[in-house]
């Protein structure tokens, strides 16, 4: 079928990055074995004639078979799939300068899929400058952030590739995907036709959307939580845990030293197990919309309260009160998709910076959901015990020195308020 005849055709090009459908060759297609990019596999080789390369990215989805993914991706027509383990590189990379960032969206999102993207559409430009391509396609929809972030890092990194997004332009819902993966005998991932939830995951947390979740009214089901045990089941007996840092970076859980990947891993399970990391939460995407998503991040509620504890304990009141904001817009940036914004680099020095000091061990309390800071100890702790207590005088603090600090600090207020009062 041509493309003035296809139902589905691209539409007309409005970013210089898109693609000529009469200029697509060879496609690197961004590829999870799912529905969408299954359909997309086989409508890229029909829609432009085009050969398609998969490239399949691991970033710790739990439950994965790469194998059955590869084969899938040649059964449907790939010249190749290639499938790539970027565990540790995500770990240490991505998820290493989040933690050092606080990152959280909102107020409550751990960034797992924000983070995870700049560095699959980087393996991406790799994959397709390795393999002759000349464009990269991808499944995201015209609605969400992921789209962004891709496209981003395409149009940065490899200006001479172009980009197709088919589920932007084909117009076909999922009852049109599943007719299309009938008529063409495209198995679907997991042996069913229609999931409940659209799920992205990661080693830093899971999210779900879709069913009732659109719907603000309606509370969470219990099938959607398939990686954090419901609060109300988890164990009657809180558990104590304690996480290490040496510079900003977790090193050890428990007393036990662990590779980064495996400690994320083993925080997940134990947070997991205690019903910790569940994100109800209503999100401004970039795109203007305004959503509501379920996040299940069990790794990311204990080792980022833990880091932001450690970190307020090693740092002055001037540091803490400064590197909030910091967080926050580094959290920002990288939502929005600009991982590659010179600005989050500048931002990662300080972050740096301040961490060097971030060494010590959080004690952490789970119990049905909740997690709760219980010790600190730190070498470079700006605290003196000594000082602390009001059972106690002397040390580095005078305090006959008190009533002249009080008169001049509260000198301006004072006048003020009897300005305005008198």
């Amino acid at each position: 079928m041509s493309h003035a005849e296809s139902p589905h055709t691209a539409q007309p090009r409005t970013a210089s990055y898109e693609a000529d459908p009469d200029r697509v060759h060879r496609v690197l297609l961004l590829y999870s074995g799912g529905l969408d990019t299954s359909v997309m596999l086989k409508w890229i080789q029909d829609e432009y004639g085009a050969e398609v390369v998969c490239l399949t990215v691991n970033l710790g989805q739990p439950g994965e078979d790469y194998d059955v993914v590869r084969g899938k991706a040649l059964a449907l027509g790939a010249r190749d799939c290639h499938v790539v383990d970027a565990r540790e590189e995500f770990a240490a990379e991505y998820l290493v300068p989040a933690i050092k960032a606080n990152a959280l969206y909102g107020g409550g999102y751990p960034l797992f899929t924000a983070l995870g993207r700049p560095l699959i559409a980087k393996l991406a430009v790799q994959a397709a400058r390795s393999s002759g391509c000349d464009t990269n396609a991808h499944g995201c929809t015209g609605k969400g952030n992921d789209q962004v972030r891709i496209d981003a890092t395409v149009a940065t990194l490899a200006p001479e590739l172009r980009v197709i997004a088919p589920v932007r332009s084909w117009q076909m819902g999922r009852e049109e995907e599943i007719a299309y993966a009938r008529e063409h005998g495209i198995p679907v991932k997991g042996g069913t036709e229609a999931a409940p939830y659209s799920i992205d995951d990661n080693l830093w947390g899971r999210s779900s959307e879709g069913r009732w979740i659109e719907d603000l009214d309606h509370a969470p089901e219990d099938d959607v939580f398939q990686l954090v045990t419901r609060p109300e089941l988890a164990p009657e007996e809180p558990e104590e845990v304690q996480i290490e840092f040496d510079a900003g970076v977790p090193v050890a859980l428990n007393g036990e030293r662990l590779g980064l990947v495996a400690l994320i891993e083993r925080a997940a399970e134990i947070g997991a197990r205690h019903g910790v990391g569940i994100v109800d939460h209503i999100e401004d995407r970039i795109v203007g919309l305004k959503v509501r998503d379920i996040y299940e991040a069990p790794a990311a509620a204990l080792i980022l309260p833990a880091h932001r504890e450690l970190e307020h304990l090693v740092c002055t009141i001037h540091q803490n009160q400064f590197k909030g904001d910091l967080d926050r817009q580094w959290a920002f940036l990288v939502y929005a998709g600009l991982w590659w914004e010179p600005l989050r680099t500048d931002l990662d020095a300080y972050m740096d910076a301040v961490n060097a000091q971030v060494t010590g061990t959080i004690g952490l309390k789970l119990y049905k959901g909740h997690v709760r800071v219980t010790t600190r100890s730190s070498p470079n702790a700006v605290y003196d015990a000594a000082l602390a207590t009001f059972a106690e005088s002397g040390g580095l603090f005078s305090q006959t020195a008190s009533p002249g600090f009080i008169e001049l600090w509260s000198l301006q207020s004072r006048m003020a308020w009897r300005l305005r009062n008198s």
